[in-house]
């Protein structure tokens, strides 16, 4: 039962879990913002503010070009606002630009060639993507990789492998195309198509074989009070060795690792959000900050290599979900440059105040919502 001692009791592990997540949300952010931020630079475009977080300035400093580098107290993101921008999400403000002289319009972002908007808009989500490639790269690099050997173990009567008619001492080789290299990539492909028929391909003592097998969904319970969709086929590895021991790589293999982790990462993330609007899984799962920081807590548990993964995640996931086509986002403002391209001529001020108006209605309701559903999550753990 919730008590006011037990609420006491918990202060200092929740401020350390609040402190790692800030921590590594900005890392994430900083690096999305310096994308925007020297692309900008490189174009001749002038930075007014360079900000992790909104609202009021904690401290800061000006640079010798101009540009305020500020931390703020809502550390939950952070923006570059240029020179004629009318706001901290980078809405174009032609009255600005009007009152300008015409040394300071040489600096206005409006007055760019397309292709040099573009290229600073889509330099944030780059610098999540090569953030993550990067870290994913150096851990594999440091620590070794930790995998454990694709080949069946048990497979249990009755669950839809047996059923499909896989045995054990068979060695998955690919499923749906996806090349498998230790039986975790299994788990995962496995465990986000629940309900979808996979293509297994499977190597038995030197046989190709192929089946056809549909995971079975079963709902379980996270360990922070909410419950997902599972898929299952009821097998288990033959051996777990390999997660105990790291095997070293060499430089251009933990490269290689890298991007496909990342890859991985973006391929789920899309999947995630396709079957969350097909009603696959609940929308409930999703999460905000408090969940994150949740996590970010106990993947900090693990030590610093299973943190540094849990940043490249959320680095590769951040520059996917800033490339969706709301206007609001990056991808909203590549979409008005897209539509700038095709017409020849931008898209008009009213349509695009429209445009920002229903992105950032949007952007506020699934804040409201992942929120609501971290508080509740909260309340089912300190209740029971």
């Amino acid at each position: 039962m919730l008590t006011l001692a037990n609420v006491a009791m918990s202060m200092p592990g929740v401020l350390l879990t609040i402190f790692q997540f800030l921590v590594v949300l900005t890392i994430v952010v900083f690096v999305h913002e310096f994308g925007h931020f020297i692309v900008a630079r490189w174009c001749g475009v002038t930075v007014k503010t360079f900000s992790i977080g909104f609202g009021r300035e904690i401290f800061g400093f000006t640079d010798k070009k101009g540009t305020r580098w500020r931390f703020a107290w809502i550390p939950l993101g952070g923006y570059v606002k240029f020179v004629d921008d009318e706001n901290a999400a980078s809405q174009p403000s032609p009255d600005a630009l009007e009152r300008m002289t015409a040394s300071e319009r040489a600096g206005a972002f409006q007055n760019k060639a397309l292709w040099q908007r573009a290229a600073v808009v889509a330099a944030g989500p780059v610098a999540n993507f090569l953030l993550a490639i990067a870290v994913y790269s150096a851990v594999n690099l440091a620590f070794g990789v930790r995998t454990i050997t694709p080949t069946v173990g048990e497979v249990k009567a009755g669950m839809p492998a047996a059923v499909a008619g896989i045995q054990p001492g068979d060695v998955i080789t690919s499923i749906d195309g996806w090349s498998i290299e230790g039986f975790e990539d299994v788990q995962r492909i496995v465990g986000v198509n629940g309900g979808r028929p996979l293509k297994f391909g499977v190597d038995r003592s030197g046989e190709k074989l192929s089946f056809e097998v549909t995971p079975e969904v079963r709902e379980q319970n996270d360990t922070f009070g909410g419950t997902f969709r599972r898929g299952l086929i009821g097998i288990t590895p033959s051996s777990v060795a390999g997660m105990k021991e790291a095997k070293s790589v060499g430089p251009f293999e933990a490269l290689r690792l890298g991007v496909r982790e990342t890859y991985t990462n973006i391929v789920h993330t899309v999947q995630g959000i396709a079957d969350i609007v097909t009603q696959r899984q609940a929308a409930d799962q999703m999460g905000g900050p408090i969940l994150m920081a949740q996590v970010t807590a106990r993947v900090a548990e693990g030590g610093i290599e299973p943190l540094l993964r849990w940043i490249a995640f959320i680095s590769a996931n951040i520059g996917f979900l800033n490339l969706l086509p709301i206007p609001v986002l990056d991808g909203g403002h590549l979409v008005y440059y897209a539509i700038e391209g095709v017409l020849r001529r931008p898209m008009s001020r009213r349509m695009q105040e429209i445009g920002f108006q229903i992105g950032v209605a949007l952007v506020l309701m699934l804040m409201v919502y992942v929120n609501l559903n971290d508080l509740l999550r909260v309340w089912r753990g300190w209740t029971g």
